[in-house]
């Protein structure tokens, strides 16, 4: 008997194949082998990268407290003072004229001083014996005091004196890195106007930064709403990232925020302290700073690996739906942490999601799962990615 060739028979299997929503090729192979992770909640610190500069702790600018001509130039430009060092003498010679003239005044109002007494001492005997009127033992008395008073008066005059003297030799108020010379030998400088040196202190170092205003309200609410904890200044853990990618190795702490928002930017400034035993941050320096300003409890993340996404944009997972057969969840994301993707909406505590290996997966696909282990999110170790993901289609 011959075989027949029925290309409608062979038609229509083919059209079935094709209906039934998978791929001919998948029908014949053997289900793939994903690895799957159980979705376990864990605290998930809320990690912001704020940009910031470098600023000194303490900055003083060197002036003259006395004016004169510049005899010298003591200290080494750009090198460490501490405070009390001498960096700049000034001509002693007029001061040191003025010293002597207040010497020469004090050592008059002292001799007169000491006729006022013995002129007063010979008054009282005569009145004791009552010889002279009471009125000149009252003479002799003020002018004893006279002569006191002017004592007094010289003798603060001689310190006076003297103070200016010692502000011949400029010294440093404060430790630090002494900046360049602003004035040079022979230069006159003016009392308490001119600068002579910028000295400022550069361990530890200050960091001020900024943040948008929205951006802490919102983190306030999710702190109302229960949702975050937030950290007290104490407790934030800060890291300074520089132009290059690099991390600062040495943590800072944060000190304060504002009160105020700027009314031009909008932005609220906080400030960090940071170690700088080496030198390496200089004032001005532009810096990125990211900080954990709260922790968010129960935070269900997966990989990076495990997100796709479709034409849309619209981000999804595959989840396991039974034991062996997958189902598509849309989500929505927000911050990325160590390779991983918070996820705030679309998945729950228990759930089973694809991990690896979910490429080439569809809905209803069934797969053979091995169960992964969760990595835990290392707190601070990560970068946060400011912008939320795009939102899931409700």
């Amino acid at each position: 008997m011959k075989n027949s060739f029925r290309p409608g028979l062979c038609a229509g299997l083919v059209f079935c194949g094709l209906m039934t929503g998978a791929p001919l090729a998948a029908q014949q192979l053997p289900p793939p082998q994903v690895s799957v992770q159980v979705m376990t909640p864990e605290a998930l610190p809320v990690v912001n990268e704020l940009p910031g500069r470098v600023a000194a702790t303490r900055t003083a600018e060197v002036r003259p407290r006395v004016g004169g001509i510049v005899l010298e130039r003591v200290f080494e430009q750009g090198g460490e003072v501490a405070a009390g060092d001498v960096l700049y003498r000034i001509d002693p010679a007029p001061f040191d004229v003025r010293v002597a003239s207040a010497k020469g005044t004090l050592a008059r109002a002292e001799a007169t001083e000491l006729n006022a007494a013995d002129q007063e001492k010979r008054a009282r005997a005569l009145r004791e014996r009552k010889v002279t009127a009471g009125v000149d033992l009252d003479n002799a008395a003020t002018a004893l005091a006279q002569a006191r008073a002017d004592v007094t008066i010289a003798r603060a005059s001689l310190q006076e004196a003297e103070l200016n003297r010692s502000y011949t030799e400029v010294t440093a108020p404060i430790s630090g890195v002494v900046g360049r010379a602003l004035v040079t030998e022979g230069a006159l400088v003016n009392a308490q106007t001119d600068i002579m040196a910028t000295i400022q202190q550069l361990d530890p170092v200050y960091v001020d930064f900024t943040q948008s205003s929205s951006e802490l309200f919102a983190l306030r609410r999710a702190l109302a709403a229960g949702q975050l904890a937030m950290m007290s200044a104490g407790e934030a853990r800060v890291q300074l990232i520089f132009d290059d990618g690099s991390e600062y190795e040495h943590p800072g702490k944060l000190l304060f925020s504002e009160a105020s928002v700027d009314s031009t930017t909008g932005q609220i400034t906080l400030r960090a302290e940071f170690p700088n035993p080496d030198g390496n941050l200089l004032p001005g320096l532009y810096v990125r700073v990211r900080i954990e300003q709260a922790v968010r409890d129960n935070a269900l993340t997966v990989p990076q690996m495990a997100v796709q996404r479709d034409q849309s944009g619209q981000a999804y997972v595959y989840a396991l739906k039974g034991d062996d057969m997958v189902e598509r969840r849309d989500v929505t994301l927000g911050q990325t942490s160590d390779n991983r993707w918070l996820v705030e909406k679309g998945l729950a505590p228990g759930d089973r999601v694809v991990v690896a290996g979910a490429q080439k997966l569809y809905p209803d696909a069934k797969v053979v799962a091995q169960p992964v282990a969760a990595k835990p999110v290392p707190a601070g170790a990560a970068a946060a990615a400011e912008a939320p993901a795009a939102p899931a289609k409700e």
